[in-house]
């Protein structure tokens, strides 16, 4: 337990110091030893609950305390004072929706907070388990690298603004205000404490996306504000309506009490059916807060417009928090989740794993069009977290453990993906794919570092594609034949948008000034160690399943085999390591020994002997130049969101329709005192 306390203190501990150090000779020591603990401690906690032994498989839960109750209105006090600010801002900034939601969900909160909500026993507010620890370990380690990264890429941005006021210690107290409350959202297990920290990471997104104070970044970051307070005011309607109807605010309490119902029904033996639309409208009222979160269209705009931020943001927002709370209380619903109910469906099921399909196919389609790096990554950020959101909404073992994998290696791999991005930002001038011709001659050891990342995105035997197999096998065993198609064809168009970038950077371009040295040595050392985590994850992931993802899974499915809980078998993982293995070395047993001859390139014209140039026709001299074809008029941005935004609205729509219709029916029906 204090463990835990001190994790969660000491980023906000890092944070308030860094409000008062204002030069870059303390900022940076600060930084590394406040980054160095929190991943330390996060490392500590997962080896004290046996993360890697199997033993926190049955849910180690931390007691209430005596100091709860004041814990509680301490939060209720801050969620007032921030809801206050947020009224502020947005009366300030002329933004109506605003000022209208945070005036419905923080006071509703409030009420039940000091009525219902008082009278609720909780017996458990922090609970641990291995998904948690593993939520922990990426929030520990490379959230707190890209923390490192942003100091020395902090100092170049600042010099890029030509004279702006340096507001570097509020940027740098946000990152660690985040990774604070991330670790309470993973580690909570009362939904007060976790909406409490939920909304935190709201607010910091806000502040971080509008950090540059342009019209465009206070236009993004309110979007982002007005679309996560949508699903804050689900998450308040979640905590009234349980709390109110079953006298719980435990999430362990509400899987437990679901689990149960849904047996009872399938064995036509629910004695107060009442109760199972109570749990399936609760658990649709949390999806949809995850889905907002987790950026799941209609809702994908949001963190779209967060590429106006600076790159660590980005990177934080996609790899190690935000989104991956939005996907971790799915994951954590996924027993109540499935494509078996009433007249064969379970709403918040359908609700989900559609959602997240459609994303996941239309993000993809949309991501051909993009030329600008920041922009590919987040349609892919948003389309993979559809993948993730579709594999829980199966409710099945085999969708977790691909959606868990999905989650480890999609932190890893996109952080080190934005990361170049913003280093290659910093010294060549730009993000778009069609000016990282030649990278290899100005910037090789970051050109193979971005080779590497795009590699572990979508190609074999890299973790990605192995979590995408695994993904695919799930749904085919669970018979969802749209969402298998949805898949398919998603996973295709990849190969297209990462193909166009990995020829980009593949490509020779002659007469390149080496301008490696400018790179500061923090970005390597952040850079090196994303690469490093790339291939051990990749090389141990067996160990990782057998030894922790499995053991969760037998827990959440009782009476679940090690086979069961597994969407590939034991000898496909180990040939997928193999393979690893092989690429590794490879080119170590080739490398220096191949006989080379510099020839001169062919460009479809005379060599003008530059390899630059060429004699075209009319006897002219042409510039070489190679360009993707970006498809446009086939997969335009505009048409594949507003396909996203009338489907997704039809889904959300069919969903909470048809809860509430069959609720208001059964409520009638015991009124006029019908049996079951």
């Amino acid at each position: 337990m204090e463990t835990i306390i001190v994790l969660i203190l000491i980023p906000l501990v890092i944070a308030l110091a860094l409000l008062f150090v204002r030069r870059d000779v303390a900022r940076g020591p600060v930084v590394f030893i406040g980054a160095a603990a929190t991943a330390a401690l996060s490392v500590v906690l997962a080896i004290q609950q046996g993360i890697w032994s199997g033993a926190t498989a049955n849910m180690l839960w931390a007691g209430a305390t005596e100091s709860s109750e004041i814990a509680g209105y301490v939060m209720m006090g801050i969620e007032a004072a921030l809801a206050v600010a947020i009224f502020i801002l947005g009366v300030k900034y002329k933004k109506a929706l605003a000022c209208i939601l945070v005036a419905v969900q923080c006071p509703l909160l409030i009420w039940f907070e000091l009525t219902k909500g008082h009278e609720i026993e909780v017996k458990n507010n922090i609970g641990i388990d291995q998904f948690s620890l593993i939520m922990v370990l990426i929030i520990g380690i490379i959230g707190t690298l890209i923390c490192v990264y942003a100091v020395a890429y902090m100092k170049d941005f600042q010099h890029h603004l030509e004279g702006g006021p340096d507001r570097r210690w509020w940027f740098f107290f946000l990152l660690f205000i985040f990774l604070s409350a991330m670790f309470g959202i993973v580690l909570s297990n009362n939904l007060i404490y976790m909406y409490f920290f939920w909304e935190i990471t709201t607010l910091c997104s806000f502040f971080l996306i509008g950090y540059t104070k342009t019209d465009e970044a206070v236009r993004n970051s309110f979007r982002a504000l007005i679309m996560n307070l949508l699903g804050g005011l689900a998450f308040v309607l979640a905590i009234v309506l349980l709390g109110t109807t079953m006298d719980t605010l435990e999430i362990d309490r509400l899987i437990q009490m679901g689990v149960e119902t849904k047996a009872q029904l399938q064995a036509g033996m629910l004695q107060d059916p009442s109760q199972y639309y109570v749990i399936n409208a609760v658990v649709m009222l949390l999806c949809f807060a995850g889905i907002t979160k987790a950026a799941q269209m209609p809702f994908n705009s949001w963190l779209l417009g967060a590429m106006v931020a600076p790159t660590p943001t980005s990177a934080l927002l996609h790899s190690s928090t935000m989104v991956k709370a939005g996907v971790f209380l799915i994951v954590k619903l996924s027993p109540l989740l499935g494509v078996q109910g009433i007249l064969s469906i379970n709403e918040p099921g359908f609700m989900v794993m559609m959602v997240g399909g459609i994303t996941f196919l239309l993000a993809s389609f949309a991501a051909v069009t993009q030329s600008n790096a920041k922009r590919v990554l987040a349609y892919s950020t948003i389309a993979n977290l559809g993948l993730i959101v579709a594999c829980a909404g199966i409710g099945t073992a085999e969708g977790v453990w691909a959606a868990t994998m999905l989650i480890i290696f999609h932190a890893v791999t996109k952080s080190l993906l934005f990361l170049s991005v913003g280093t290659a930002e910093h010294n060549i001038g730009s993000r778009d794919i069609e000016d990282m011709d030649g990278l290899f001659g100005r910037l090789p050891r970051l050109a193979v570092f971005m080779i590497i990342g795009i590699a572990g995105m979508f190609l074999a035997p890299f973790g990605m594609l192995v979590s995408k197999w695994a993904a695919l096998q799930s749904f085919v065993d669970a018979g969802g034949i749209w969402v298998v198609l949805m898949i398919v064809f998603g996973s295709a168009v990849t190969l297209f948008y990462w193909g166009k970038w990995l020829g980009k950077l593949t490509a020779i371009v002659a007469n390149r000034q080496n301008i490696q040295d400018k790179v500061h040595g923090e970005e390597w050392f952040v850079l090196t160690g994303h690469i490093v985590l790339v291939i051990l994850i990749s090389l141990s992931f067996p160990l990782f399943s057998g030894n922790v993802i499995v053991p969760f899974i037998k827990n959440v499915f009782a009476g679940m085999s090690d086979a069961a809980a597994t969407a590939l078998s034991s000898s496909e993982m180990v040939i997928m390591v193999v393979l690893v293995c092989v690429i590794l070395v490879l080119p170590l047993l080739f490398y220096g020994r191949t006989r080379k001859r510099i020839v001169p390139l062919y460009m479809g014209g005379a060599n003008e002997g530059d390899n630059l140039t060429f004699r075209g026709a009319m006897e002219k001299d042409v510039p070489v130049s190679l360009r993707n074809w970006y498809m446009e008029g086939v997969f335009g941005e505009k048409l594949m969101n507003r396909i996203g935004l009338i489907s997704t609205c039809i889904i959300f729509a069919l969903s909470f329709s048809f809860v509430a219709f069959i609720a208001l029916n059964m409520f009638r029906y015991f009124q006029e005192g019908g049996a079951v």
